[in-house]
């Protein structure tokens, strides 16, 4: 069996290798963040940035006999730039006006602290949840960090990786799965942009056209109820997203997951199939699909998941669940370290208006 880490790195590491990226961990005390971020530096990626306390940070590391080269630790309320951070925050409208907390508590927070730098250009990408609940880590995001203007509401996407004993699973053994965790039941246009955004993602990290499947119960009309008729809309606005933009991403939709993800299963159910491949990006219908899916492909199958991905900002975030082992945090921080790749690309300027 191939390890999946190695379907990981023949896609991410070689790009960060000519673009090494700033990774902000905001739970750094964590040793599977200090290992991971260690592995990081081996690997000469990603310079890591580990959020807590610091004679904590290397008292873990040394007893571990982990290397701390080349890792940055900071302590929040320590930091040179902790009252910078809290003018800052008081002067943002949505502070102003949502009243999330006294400035000074806030910025003390890790997670706040962490989505901070990564705003205001300290860091490239951030990393968190890995002792959080998802909620206290989305809150921060969701608070410092801008959105997008034309991606109507956040979503998570799951990168899997298939080792040899998993089939059609994409062409490079690797899966894009949105919504992972956010959008509780999407409609028409959000499940539009996540299908674009998220093709959007596995074209710069697959460097070449994804084919994206929106999935349903229904093939092609098959059923005709609400759920397959919303699926069936999605898609025929995504086409139109894709041939406006013209973005290099196949859209493939409504279809069930066999048609998706087999050739023979295309070949049998669709009148004029074509010459098809597995595909690489699934968009479902909700998010228990999404969820469910995701976990019984790592849990059943044995695929190994890297993410997720929070879809809709203005800066690269990601985040890992807290039964995460060091493989997915490292996966990971390789994974959103390479969106920032293409966040530069898209905003040498450093800023989205």
């Amino acid at each position: 069996m191939k390890p999946a880490r190695l379907e990981v790195t023949r896609h991410l590491l070689e790009q960060l290798r000519r673009h090494p990226k700033r990774v902000v961990f905001t739970e750094g005390e964590d040793l599977r963040v200090i290992e991971a971020a260690s592995r990081l530096v081996a690997e000469q990626v990603v310079a890591p940035i580990l959020l807590g306390d610091r004679e904590k940070i290397r008292s873990m590391a040394a007893a571990a006999e982990i290397p701390m080269d080349f890792i940055h630790v900071i302590n929040p309320p320590d930091a040179g730039d902790f009252e910078l951070f809290r003018k800052r925050v008081e002067n943002m409208s949505r502070y102003r006006s949502m009243k999330i907390g006294e400035a000074r508590e806030l910025v003390a927070r890790p997670h706040y602290f962490g989505s901070l730098m990564v705003q205001y250009g300290q860091a490239d990408a951030i990393v968190g949840g890995n002792q959080a609940l998802p909620a206290a880590y989305f809150r921060a995001l969701i608070n410092t960090i801008k959105p997008l203007p034309h991606v109507p509401k956040l979503f998570g996407v799951m990168i899997l990786a298939g080792g040899e004993h998993l089939k059609n699973v994409g062409g490079d053994g690797l899966l894009f799965l949105a919504d992972t965790g956010l959008s509780l039941e999407p409609d028409v246009q959000q499940l539009a942009t996540i299908a674009v955004e998220t093709g959007k993602l596995a074209r710069h990290i697959l460097g070449r056209a994804p084919h994206v499947a929106m999935l349903s119960h229904s093939t092609k009309g098959s059923a005709t109820n609400d759920s397959a008729r919303k699926m069936a809309a999605a898609s025929a606005l995504a086409l139109d997203i894709v041939a406006r933009d013209f973005l290099e991403i196949q859209i493939d939709g409504e279809v069930q997951a066999d048609v998706a993800l087999d050739p023979a299963a295309a070949e049998i159910k669709l009148a004029d199939p074509g010459a098809r491949t597995s595909a690489d990006v699934l968009v479902f219908p909700n998010l228990d699909a999404a969820h469910i899916s995701m976990k019984l492909l790592q849990h059943v199958a044995g695929a190994r998941g890297f993410g997720q991905l929070v879809m809709g900002l203005a800066r690269p975030a990601a985040q890992i669940p807290r039964t995460a082992d060091v493989e997915t945090i490292f996966g990971t921080a390789a994974a959103v370290a390479v969106e920032a790749i293409k966040y530069h690309e898209l905003y040498p300027q450093g800023e989205v208006d």
